[in-house]
């Protein structure tokens, strides 16, 4: 599975911007997906999490009320809505897919494919 992310850029802080991320095969529709970010310098650190069904989603204490995972399998894209943006959601965000489908595994060794990633940055 090859996964494509796209929707990053510069914003100023308060403001919005929506990631996608596409996938190259039918086979991601069974496939937990989740977006993760890597400041310069830090860990790579989960940031949301959807199961294959979309009926489950699982936040990191620093996105839940500003961010909304959502995927839509006909397209097969995954998207992360981030609104009320903070200089401190600056950083390259990742798309992942986990095989296991039900799961959302918050540890980037859980997932099996990886995005290329795209760079937020958030001014001041």
């Amino acid at each position: 599975v090859q996964l494509q992310a796209s929707g990053g850029g510069l914003v100023q802080a308060g403001g919005s911007l929506r990631l996608s991320c596409t996938a190259s095969l039918r086979t991601f529709v069974h496939h937990a997906l989740g977006w993760f970010r890597q400041a310069p310098g830090k860990e790579r650190q989960f940031v949301a999490g959807i199961s294959w069904s979309s009926g489950n989603t699982n936040y990191a204490d620093s996105a839940k009320g500003r961010f909304t995972i959502s995927r839509d399998n006909a397209q097969n894209t995954l998207y992360l809505q981030m609104n009320s943006l903070k200089p401190e959601d600056t950083a390259t965000y990742y798309c992942a897919a986990d095989v296991s489908g039900t799961r959302i595994a918050v540890s980037p060794k859980s997932y099996n494919y990886w995005g290329q990633g795209t760079l937020v940055t958030v001014s001041s």
